[in-house]
């Protein structure tokens, strides 16, 4: 079977929901991993009929679907510590409220319960985000890091995110939490660590994006073969390494998208270094046939270039599974 390709809508989200649509409509695309912010998706009006209803009415002029909806931003926001400018920047005026951090964190949780509330209404299984972590400033282990303060931050996580799964359970929908820095799951031993910390439950499982595995020196795909039964969906998006000078550091140097001094960068899909062939085999193999969205990123490059040539190079290169093996045929009357 043929996945369907998706464009993630969230670094689109400066333009109305409408206006992408129109335009990932003309590439080509199936349809929109929808992002919780911006014009696109508002999760505290999950209740309304009439909002639904007008989503929805949205991607059918356009020819297109839904497999599933973002919520990145609050997501960040419900276990970081600290809270601060960074969540500001990127926060409603409804989560952020006065400011205080513990309510945004609570509030940020609300959002996320609502956002599994709004998939469900939506008729999509899954919500795409991030979980934010109070033990990510720990990264550097410098100054001294206690092992009973790293528990205590996967506890934390587990004490936040199991009254908002409980939610998603109710739904019937599932939460995919993308590995990425700055998450309580950033590499493959701290996936092992996060699934652990919530006793495996079900309504957890994971977005695949392996530019973030790249440029860490992670095998992006073994991590597939490892989390098979935990691929609840896969974001395409490619880096690019820039380190062989010896200056150049993976860190990123506090610099800036697309300055060449930086060890890595977001490249359009199909530019950089993602082992893309053998990826898109590891997914066959364990039966993954979900969408595969592009999640464009390129500050060096116009994205309305980038995101119909990423189309392309992804219906290129993420073949089917065959339905029967080659050699099928050599035994046939």
């Amino acid at each position: 079977m043929t996945r369907p390709v998706t464009l993630f809508t969230g670094q689109w989200a400066d333009l109305p929901l409408e206006e992408v649509a129109r335009l990932a409509a003309g590439w080509g695309y199936d349809g929109l991993e929808i992002a919780c912010w911006g014009d696109h998706l508002d999760p505290w009006r999950w209740d309304d009929d009439d909002y639904i209803r007008d989503r929805l009415d949205l991607l059918e002029r356009h020819g297109l679907k839904v497999w599933a909806i973002s919520n990145h931003l609050k997501g960040q926001a419900v276990c970081d510590d600290p809270i601060d400018q960074r969540h500001r920047d990127i926060l409603s005026d409804r989560v952020w409220g006065d400011g205080d951090p513990e309510g945004v964190r609570q509030r940020a949780a609300e959002e996320m319960k609502n956002t599994a509330r709004l998939a469900a209404k939506l008729g999509v299984k899954t919500v795409v985000g991030f979980t934010g972590s109070s033990i990510w400033k720990y990264v550097a282990m410098f100054p001294p890091v206690s092992q009973e303060a790293v528990d205590a931050g996967y506890q934390d996580f587990a004490d936040r995110w199991n009254p908002i799964l409980d939610v998603f359970d109710e739904v019937g929908v599932r939460f995919a939490h993308e590995v990425h820095p700055s998450e309580i799951a950033y590499d493959y031993w701290t996936t092992v660590r996060t699934l652990e910390a919530i006793g495996h439950r079900e309504a957890f499982g994971l977005n695949w994006d392996p530019s973030h595995f790249v440029w860490q020196q992670l095998d992006p795909v073994g991590f597939i073969l490892e989390f098979r039964d935990r691929i609840y969906h896969v974001d395409c998006k490619d880096v690019k390494l820039n380190i062989g000078n010896g200056r150049n550091g993976r860190l990123g140097s506090h610099l800036a998208w697309a300055d060449l001094r930086r060890g890595w960068d977001f490249v359009s899909t199909g530019r950089g270094d993602v082992p893309w062939e053998a990826s898109f085999r590891a997914l066959n193999s364990i039966g993954y046939d979900g969408p595969i969205s592009v999640e464009w990123e390129d500050a060096g490059m116009d994205r309305l270039q980038g995101a119909p040539e990423a189309l392309e190079f992804v219906r290129r290169n993420a073949f089917a599974a065959p339905e029967a093996a080659f050699d099928a045929a050599f035994s046939s009357r």
